[in-house]
């Protein structure tokens, strides 16, 4: 049986899918829920709540929601799923300060811009005052494969699978910095780790199914 606020974000939910005004939802959902409720409620047993509870935690969730996202990337719900990707990556770029994160946006942007060499200088040097800031890491490991460094980027990949084991886009660039350098074994196993913690990645599922019949018929 519902708990009396657990209509309310349904409630919620059906605004903002007539209006789309983020802010407003955000606000309201800001006034009425905590990211610990939040997150029990992304493991609702309706679909449209869990939808309601991925979408709030992509707007105003941190860190600490990482792993409930993690666990909406496999829900048998689409709608869900392709949510939580979104929001997953969003939570991936609210650590540390505000300085931290302003450094990374810049290196994100340079990434964007291909000023590979500028991006991983950038990455290198957040990374000293920010070890354990995941996404540094695999933004370095981009710059890292773009420029050919394939052995540095696989190692990036490594440290942010280390620091946060659902992060399924290190997971997939370290199959394909694998495959560069010619080990099919290796590539097949991140492209498979990838999968598992995103099934939503049909350009990998494709890659695997390519390996696996390169892999069989030697």
């Amino acid at each position: 049986m519902d708990s009396p606020r657990e209509p309310q974000l349904r409630d919620l939910y059906s605004r903002f899918l007539e209006d789309r005004n983020t802010q407003a939802f955000v606000a309201a959902v800001s006034r009425r829920y905590t990211q610990g409720t939040l997150q029990r409620l992304a493991e609702s047993d309706s679909p449209k709540m869990r939808r309601a509870a991925v979408l709030a935690l992509g707007l105003i969730g941190d860190y600490e929601a990482n792993h409930s996202l993690g666990r909406a990337l496999q829900d048998e719900d689409r709608s869900v799923r392709m949510m939580a990707e979104t929001a997953i990556r969003n939570v991936w770029n609210r650590l540390g300060s505000e300085e931290d994160r302003r450094m990374l946006a810049a290196v994100v942007r340079l990434n964007a811009a291909q000023h590979y060499e500028e991006a991983v200088r950038r990455a290198s040097e957040l990374l000293e005052r920010a070890p354990w800031f995941a996404e540094v890491w695999n933004q370095r490991a981009i710059a890292q494969f773009s420029l050919g460094r394939y052995s540095e980027s696989v190692h990036d990949c490594h440290q942010t699978l280390e620091i946060n084991p659902y992060h399924f886009a290190a997971a997939a660039g370290m199959g394909q910095a694998y495959l560069e350098q010619g080990n099919v074994v290796a590539a097949l196993e991140g492209f498979r780790r990838a999968l598992r913690l995103n099934p939503n990645l049909e350009a990998v599922r494709v890659q695997i199914a390519r390996l696996t019949r390169m892999i069989e018929d030697k």
